[in-house]
């Protein structure tokens, strides 16, 4: 199925993206969080796995990249350069994750949008957006190895190993059941953390009871970058409330403390509840975005 065209201002051009493409989008976005947030946040690896449904990239008159977008499944990434704002390209990137969408059969789409980026967020609005969801990007310092305290009676914990994988995936997804509306299928759960090339095993503690898995923690380290990044943090309902998330995230700092990396990063949301849980560790928010949302009528 080939992605919809829309209509874009005199001399841009639209095509896919593709992996050779990486390179320039990680400069575009990281433009993006310069100008918006005053540093770059997203790792090298960006924008990482393929999307179930679609890529738009839009070239400027010289051929460089002025904008872009991602579906994934109901949801959209948009960027626009800073050089190249107040043209349209927003709200055409816009109608192409609309139209994208209905045509993969979606029933509503979301886009988080920086909370200092009021001109999307006025955009967005005026197309029947409505925010729901606050995102947060957390980090932690890591000059110094973290203290690690010891873990609940009865539990274990150690790296993650090669057989983890099921266990982990069921555990993640039950721990998700209170706010996600679909369980994701096991090969593009594994493709986005497991399988990724910058899964970072030895980052990624599970906690045993005996011999079943009732806490984990996944992480990656992409290539080239100064922090690491927690991805899920999942602890079994009937173990919630011991400490063991907190012992877990403290293994994943401390690892990355050894291995020379600056910071830890992660992203959480309203709906995970978990804010003061990242808080109590050490981890401040460094910057937050709102999630915008609205049904979509069916394609004609």
């Amino acid at each position: 199925m080939r992605d919809p065209c829309v209509p874009l201002p005199a001399g841009y051009q639209s095509r896919p993206a593709t992996p050779a493409d990486l390179p320039a989008l990680h400069r575009l976005v990281a433009a993006c969080e310069q100008d918006l947030l005053g540093r770059a946040v997203t790792a090298p690896g960006f924008p990482g796995p393929e999307p179930r449904s679609g890529t738009v990239l839009v070239c400027a008159p010289d051929g460089s990249p002025a904008g872009w977008g991602r579906l994934d499944a109901r949801r959209a990434t948009v960027h626009v350069h800073p050089g190249h704002r107040g043209r349209g390209l927003g709200r055409a990137l816009l109608d192409w994750s609309e139209l994208c969408a209905r045509r993969y059969g979606a029933d509503r789409l979301s886009q988080s949008v920086p909370d200092g980026d009021t001109a999307a967020a006025v955009l967005l609005r005026s197309r029947g957006y409505v925010p729901f969801v606050t995102e947060w990007l957390l980090e932690i310092g890591l000059p110094a190895g973290p203290e690690v305290p010891q873990a609940p009676a009865g539990i274990t914990v150690r790296p993650f190993r090669p057989g983890d994988e099921q266990a982990a995936y069921r555990l993640a997804e039950d721990a998700f059941d209170d706010w996600q509306r679909h369980r994701t299928a096991y090969p593009e759960w594994a493709r986005r953390t497991v399988e990724s090339a910058a899964f970072a095993p030895a980052a990624s503690p599970v906690a045993l009871a005996g011999d079943e898995m009732v806490g984990v923690v996944l992480s990656s380290d992409p290539p080239g970058g100064a922090e690491g990044y927690v991805e899920r943090v999942a602890v079994r309902h009937d173990h919630r409330g011991r400490g063991i998330a907190r012992v877990l995230l403290r293994h994943a700092f401390r690892t990355f403390h050894r291995q020379g990396r600056s910071a830890c990063a992660l992203w959480t949301h309203t709906d995970t509840g978990a804010l003061a849980l990242y808080e109590r560790v050490g981890m401040t928010v460094r910057h937050s975005s709102t999630v915008h949302g609205k049904a979509l009528a069916p394609a004609r």
